[in-house]
């Protein structure tokens, strides 16, 4: 009895380590759900979507370099410029009074990630080679990297477009009167459904993906439910039917069916009585149900959506291929790898590519949602942000993969929505609450890499005293 206690208070103290980052981020965002007291539900959570949607491929773009042992890559800064480069040229194309072209809506968008694709895949070839020359060191590499492409992408976007480039004379994106470099922001129009005025507006990219198809959040709710809890009911057949399958328990299986049950009857409760209802006795009492929390909650972009599933559903396929192996292997041991005949080097570049042609799309996407490109910033937190939802979700330097990316983009952007609430309970004031970000932010991606090198030194030390032991046995047996 003492020793299975021993082993499950051994489970759980693995497990709270395993996961301290995401369960302090659990524990913040409650707590700053009960702090706030302007917060309803459905703006909450229409908050918290509208952001997952509109960094989501970002933070996927980080799984792969970690798979192939890159580390964190916050080199997707460099994919991120690839993107904004991309759109100023069909912005200024557009938005040209002597042009006829009319690049807006989802056209001008797929443009977009047309001319990000060769860029990304330039930049993503160059810094491999970088990180080829750098090993041992890519964390470091790909922070300096990030800056120096944000160096080179300033002189560009400040002094060469309209000195080197030729611009068309008091076009509306070049800074006016000189006439050199672009403007500091630059509208990507409204989308073709909003324009009041056709004649005198040009169609723009703004919500260009996200307006293709729109559904209602319950009903988007209802059907991911469903479609998860048959998933778990068909993987528990059939992994009775075939051992090689994973078989989870009894106690896990049954809380998942239980947890998607449960939201499918709150969907059906949101859409069969939307304002709620009131049963009377004939005793005069009377029981109420309540109106559902999750009414008013935001549309749900579903080709956003179903963009971010391609990509995670690729990843994993990824994984399972031969180039994915590689790159496992390689993130283990690159000198096992070696032996075994993988070329090392390429692969580490093709992992930086596939890296960074993600996060130049997933950039395009984010701009697309947000309406307008701050042509010097837009670029500048994305590697910061993108890598601390990552660790949020559980990930490390070394392990990620894309349950990871999904748990954290909610926690990760439900903390930016209530840390106002908690800058304010703290101090009485709201505008701490953008310090309070800044400090989960860095502090987050800190704490990670400190708890990785902790559990590092801490099974070299473990594995050592195993040798130790071992030695002492073979020479007492001896």
């Amino acid at each position: 009895m003492a020793v299975v206690f021993t082993d499950n208070l051994k489970k759980i103290r693995s497990f709270l380590m395993d996961n301290i980052v995401t369960i302090i981020f659990v524990v913040f965002m409650a707590f700053g759900f009960y702090a706030s007291d302007g917060i309803s539900v459905s703006s909450f959570l229409s908050d918290v979507l509208t952001r997952f949607f509109r960094n989501g491929l970002l933070v996927i773009s980080l799984i792969i370099p970690v798979i192939a042992g890159l580390g964190l890559n916050f080199g997707i800064v460099v994919g991120a410029l690839a993107g904004v480069l991309a759109i100023i040229p069909i912005r200024y194309i557009a938005l040209n009074p002597a042009n006829s072209l009319a690049l807006g809506g989802i056209g001008g968008l797929m443009l977009c990630f047309l001319l990000a694709l060769p860029m990304a895949m330039l930049f993503g070839y160059l810094t491999g080679k970088l990180y080829n020359r750098t090993r041992g060191q890519e964390l470091i590499a790909s922070l300096i990297v990030g800056y120096f492409a944000e160096g080179l992408y300033l002189i560009l976007v400040l002094i060469l477009i309209g000195t080197l480039i030729p611009v068309a004379e008091g076009h509306p994106m070049i800074i006016p009167f000189t006439n050199i470099g672009v403007r500091t922001s630059v509208d990507m129009g409204q989308h073709p459904s909003l324009i009041r005025n056709p004649e005198l507006e040009i169609p723009g990219m703004k919500y260009a993906m996200d307006y293709l198809w729109r559904i209602e959040f319950l009903y988007a709710l209802i059907l991911l439910a469903v479609c998860a809890l048959a998933f778990l009911i068909i993987r528990r057949i059939l992994a009775n039917r075939n051992p090689v399958i994973k078989k989870s328990s009894k106690m896990v299986f049954a809380l998942g069916c239980a947890v998607w049950a449960v939201i499918i009857l709150l969907c059906l409760h949101g859409i069969l009585l939307p304002g709620g209802v009131i049963f009377h006795f004939g005793g005069g009492g009377s029981f109420t149900i309540p109106a559902s929390p999750l009414i008013g909650v935001g549309d749900i972009p579903a080709v956003t959506g179903l963009v971010i599933a391609a990509f995670c559903l690729f990843t994993t396929y990824f994984t399972r291929t031969k180039l994915g192996q590689d790159c496992r292997s390689v993130g283990q041991s690159q000198h096992i790898a070696k032996v075994a005949g993988i070329n090392v080097d390429r692969t580490r570049i093709i992992a930086t590519m596939f890296s960074t042609v993600f996060a130049s799309w997933g950039m395009i996407i984010f701009l697309q949602n947000m309406g307008t490109v701050s042509t010097y910033t837009a670029h500048r937190q994305i590697g910061f942000n993108s890598v601390a939802a990552l660790l949020v979700g559980g990930a490390t330097t070394a392990k990620a993969s894309v349950k990871n990316a999904l748990i954290g983009l909610l926690l990760f952007h439900a903390m930016f929505i209530v840390s106002p609430s908690i800058g304010r309970y703290f101090s009485g004031d709201e505008g701490v609450g953008e310090y309070t970000r800044s400090f989960m932010v860095y502090g987050v991606i800190a704490l990670a890499l400190g708890l990785y090198i902790w559990k590092d030194r801490k099974a070299a030390r473990d594995k050592e005293s195993l040798e130790a032991a071992s030695e002492a046995g073979q020479k007492e047996t001896g």
